[in-house]
């Protein structure tokens, strides 16, 4: 890790310190859960040159996460088909057909994701999960991870009035649970959706999962882990629990 985050590192035990007694956790789903970035990366990339974007040539992982990654639907198809919303509309609706067939071969879990469900679960905190991927990929996502029953919601941003990097999606998550904002925190690992957190009023733990760790960090989240096991994550753990 960078100095810098090494610095926020150091805030951020006491930032989670604040929250207890904890009451929830919130995740996000692609990238947070799953490594899902690559199969939507993939997805893009031999769509968009089918039908010859950019002249034919691929686009790179750093167009993809710059422009792509973390995004609404609505709005990476104004990105890529400025002058032709619907039928950016209509390509990222067949781009979400490819990824699911993708998904149910490829999928696999963030490292240390099934050690810090189990933290969750013997703790009885609430949870939820909330995204901005389409209603049928994420309960696909979270069911080929066996996470159906460990949900307590699900909040989809296009079932909100704005969607990530809005925090209504977040603000949802805490009324349906009925949890306090000062003792929740978040699982993000997009520029979007930690901005999301972070303006509902929340600690964004950041996963540098696929995205460049100096772009999360002007998102402002309180900590930036590479996954679950990482031990920086169990230490701020640790000192929550002693609270």
């Amino acid at each position: 890790m960078t100095g810098v985050s090494g610095e926020n590192s150091v805030g951020s035990k006491c930032s989670l310190l604040e929250l207890a007694p904890l009451q929830a956790i919130l995740f996000d789903v692609d990238g947070t859960l799953c490594d899902s970035d690559p199969l939507h990366y993939y997805a893009f990339r031999e769509m968009l040159q089918e039908i010859g974007f950019n002249g034919g040539v691929p686009i790179t992982e750093e167009f993809f996460s710059k422009n792509i990654g973390g995004k609404h639907n609505d709005d990476i198809a104004m990105v890529l088909f400025p002058d032709d919303v619907q039928r950016g509309l209509k390509f990222t609706v067949d781009k979400e057909a490819m990824f699911r067939r993708l998904a149910t071969e490829q999928l696999k879990p963030v490292d240390g994701l099934y050690k810090v469900k189990k933290w969750i679960e013997d703790r009885g905190l609430k949870r939820a999960a909330v995204t901005n991927a389409p209603r049928p990929n994420a309960e696909l996502m979270i069911s080929l991870l066996g996470l159906s029953d460990f949900f307590d919601a699900l909040i989809i941003g296009d079932e909100c009035d704005h969607a990530k990097p809005h925090p209504e999606p977040y603000l949802k998550a805490l009324e349906i649970l009925n949890v306090s904002k000062d003792h929740t925190f978040v699982f993000e690992d997009s520029v979007s959706g930690i901005k999301a957190g972070v303006a509902a009023g929340m600690p964004v733990v950041g996963l540098t999962t696929r995205n460049p760790e100096h772009l999360l960090m002007e998102a402002k989240p309180t900590l930036l882990i590479k996954a679950y096991d990482d031990p920086k994550l169990w230490s701020a753990l640790e000192e929550l629990d002693k609270n």
